[in-house]
C-alpha cells in the first residue's frame, strides 16, 4: 500500500481502450495473451467495519477525505494486499498496515478477513477472521501495545500464503521480515530477516544506513508448488541495483533460511511498483505490476507471467503479458455497460488462480484515501475474476 503520491481521479469510470503495453519487442507482443474477459465482479463497500471492534484512524486529523471523516468508529474491512484460498469458496485476504505509513497506524489492527464472495449478488460476504498476535513475545524490539495484539505501526504486512500445515507465512516491509503464524494469527517463530538488506523502518538500523526506499520491502510472496519453498519479491530497488529490478528471493520452509537462489525482475518503467505474486508452476509465476495513477490517469495495471529460466538470458525474468487490467472485455456489461471494463485502481494487490484459464483479482482500496472508481468518494473493495483468452499450463496443484 502506497499513498505518498495518490493521483485523484480525473472523474468516474470511463471506457475505451488502454495503452498498448510499451515494448518494442516484437516477439514479447505476440507472445501476450490478448485480451482477458470479465467473468465475475463483486464489490465489499468501503464503509464496512469488524463488528465489536476498537476505534481506528485517530492519527488521521478530522478534516473529512473523499466524504469519510476520521476517527471511525471501528477497525475498517480494507487495503486487502494479500490473498490465500480456502477452496471452499471463501477466501483469506490479509489487510496491510492500515493508513499508510507507520507513523498513523498505531490504532490499526493487523488482521486476516475470511470473505465469500457472490458473484452472483455482486456482493462480497465477511465471514469473520483473526487479529495478528504475539502472545509468547518472539518480536524482541517493543511493541505499541502491551497485549501484543499488532498494529500497523509495528509491521507493514503485504502478502500471504498458507502451508500445507494450514499455519501463514506473512511478508512484512518494515523490515523486511517473513513473519510465521498459525491458524489464529500467533506468532510460531521469530522474524526472519532478509540478510544484507533493510529498510529505514528496520528496529535494527541502529542509526545505520537503509538500502531499501521506505515501505518496499516484500509486497508479493508465492508459495512453491511442493510447499516447500517461498518466494518473496520485493517491492523496491536495492541500493546498487540497477534501476526499475527487484530482487526474488527463495526460502527453505524446512530449513527456515534463505537459499543461495535469487532472481531478477525488471519494471517496465522504474517508476512501477509491483502489486503481488503467484506461483504457476515450479518455474513461472503472475506478478501485477502498476503505476501509480488512478481512474482516468491509471495507464498501467497489468498481470505479467514471469519465467525465472531467463530463456533469452538478459539476467531477468521472462515477462508475458497475461491481461491488461485497463483493457477488459465485459461484453454482458458484469461491471457496468457492456463493452471495455477498466480496474483502475491505485494499489491492485492480489492475484489467484482459480483454474488454468480464470485468475481471480483484487484491489487495495488505501481506505479512506484511494478514489478510483469514483472521483471524491472511497474505493470499495472489488473482487473480480477474468477468463485468459488461453490456458496458463499451470501445475495443477496452484488451483485445486
Amino acid at each position: 500500500m502506497k499513498r505518498i503520491a495518490i493521483l485523484t481521479c480525473a472523474g468516474a469510470l470511463t471506457l475505451g481502450l488502454a495503452a498498448a503495453p510499451a515494448t518494442a519487442d516484437p516477439e514479447r507482443a505476440s507472445a501476450s495473451f490478448g485480451q482477458a474477459t470479465l467473468t465475475g465482479f463483486a464489490s465489499l463497500p468501503a464503509l464496512t467495519f469488524v463488528p465489536g471492534s476498537e476505534p481506528s484512524g485517530s492519527l488521521l486529523g478530522t478534516a473529512p477525505v473523499n466524504g469519510v471523516t476520521p476517527p471511525f468508529t471501528g477497525q475498517p474491512v480494507q487495503g486487502f494486499s494479500g490473498i490465500a484460498r480456502r477452496h471452499d469458496g471463501t477466501y483469506d485476504v490479509l489487510s496491510d498496515n492500515g493508513f499508510g505509513n507507520k507513523a498513523n497506524s498505531s490504532d490499526f489492527l493487523l488482521r486476516v478477513h475470511r470473505i465469500k464472495p457472490d458473484f452472483r449478488a455482486k456482493s462480497v460476504q465477511v465471514l469473520g477472521g483473526f487479529n495478528l498476535t504475539d502472545p509468547r513475545g518472539l518480536v524482541t524490539w517493543p511493541l505499541t501495545r502491551q497485549d501484543r495484539t499488532l498494529t500497523g505501526a509495528d509491521f507493514d504486512v503485504e502478502s500471504i500464503v498458507r502451508s500445507t500445515d494450514g499455519t501463514y507465512w506473512i511478508g512484512d516491509e518494515f523490515g523486511p521480515f517473513l513473519l510465521h503464524f498459525d491458524q489464529k494469527g500467533r506468532l510460531l517463530d521469530a522474524p526472519v530477516a532478509l540478510p544484507g538488506v533493510q529498510a529505514p523502518e528496520n528496529p535494527a538500523l541502529n542509526g545505520g544506513q537503509p538500502n531499501l526506499a521506505g515501505s518496499k520491502g516484500f509486497e508479493g510472496m508465492a508459495r512453491g508448488v511442493d510447499g516447500r519453498r517461498l518466494y518473496p519479491l520485493l517491492e523496491g530497488t536495492v541500493s546498487g541495483d540497477p534501476a526499475g529490478t527487484l530482487r526474488m528471493y527463495e526460502f527453505d520452509l524446512r530449513k527456515r533460511a534463505y537459499t543461495d537462489k535469487r532472481w531478477t525482475y525488471k519494471l517496465e518503467d522504474p517508476a512501477h511498483a509491483i502489486g503481488d505474486a503467484i506461483a504457476v508452476d515450479e518455474n513461472r509465476f503472475l506478478i501485477i505490476e502498476r503505476d501509480n495513477g488512478q481512474g482516468d490517469a491509471a495507464k498501467v495495471k497489468r498481470i505479467y507471467l514471469a519465467d525465472k529460466r531467463d530463456k533469452d538470458r538478459d539476467g531477468t525474468l521472462d515477462k508475458t503479458l497475461v491481461a491488461d487490467l485497463l483493457n477488459i472485455a465485459d461484453p454482458r456489461g458484469l461491471g457496468g455497460d457492456p463493452g471495455t471494463f477498466r480496474f483502475p485502481f491505485q494499489t491492485i494487490e492480489d492475484v489467484i488462480i482459480l483454474d488454468d484459464r480464470t485468475l481471480g483479482v483484487l484491489d487495495d482500496n488505501n481506505f479512506p484515501f484511494s478514489n478510483g472508481r469514483t472521483a471524491g468518494k472511497p474505493d470499495d473493495n472489488e473482487f473480480i475474476t477474468v477468463r485468459l483468452t488461453r490456458g496458463l499450463k499451470a501445475d495443477p496443484r496452484v488451483y485445486r
